[in-house]
């Protein structure tokens, strides 16, 4: 497997039962299979040997995006890694894995201190930036549920042998 950023060969690393694909030598990105991420994002988990990867000062990411290196021609996604807007990633649509160039990783761990203090980061964006837009969308909801209900007393009233059952070949309402 070669490096996305660089086209250097990856190398497999293995740390705690992971075992992740680095480009030591290279760029020194690193790139995580699915779920792999989860077992270092946080300063409490054992990562020191992909903080201190190889890099070869000369081989600099050019900031295009980057093709997936373990899916044949899938051009990776590239969003923030949390709601704090400071870290942005490469993720696979596919295969769903993650690129992190070289740094990345100690600023993904220097956000939070733990799962607990991102969830509570999450949620308060989510209620700071959504709370007045689902309301709204619920009051327009509502708006359209009673005028609903009046629509169909409206037919009722006008063609009150529709809602007869039995009067209509088509059945009722």
């Amino acid at each position: 497997m070669n490096c996305p950023a660089c086209s250097h060969s990856l190398k497999p690393l293995s740390l705690g039962g992971v075992t992740v694909d680095v480009c030591d030598g290279g760029c020194g990105g690193v790139w995580f299979d699915k779920r792999e991420l989860d077992a270092f994002d946080e300063p409490s988990e054992f990562a020191d040997p992909l903080l201190g990867i190889h890099r070869d000062p000369s081989a600099v990411p050019d900031g295009a995006r980057h093709h997936c290196p373990s899916c044949t021609g899938i051009v990776m996604m590239r969003h923030f890694f949390s709601t704090r807007f400071e870290v942005e990633v490469d993720e696979c649509p596919g295969c769903g894995g993650f690129w992190l160039d070289h740094g990345e990783l100690e600023h993904i761990r220097a956000q939070f201190d733990s799962a607990d203090d991102r969830q509570r980061a999450n949620e308060a964006f989510l209620a700071r930036n959504l709370a007045s837009p689902l309301a709204s969308m619920d009051r327009d909801v509502q708006d359209d549920m009673r005028r609903a209900h009046r629509l169909s007393r409206l037919f009722r009233w006008a063609c009150p042998s529709a809602w007869i059952p039995g009067k209509q070949p088509w059945g009722n309402f």
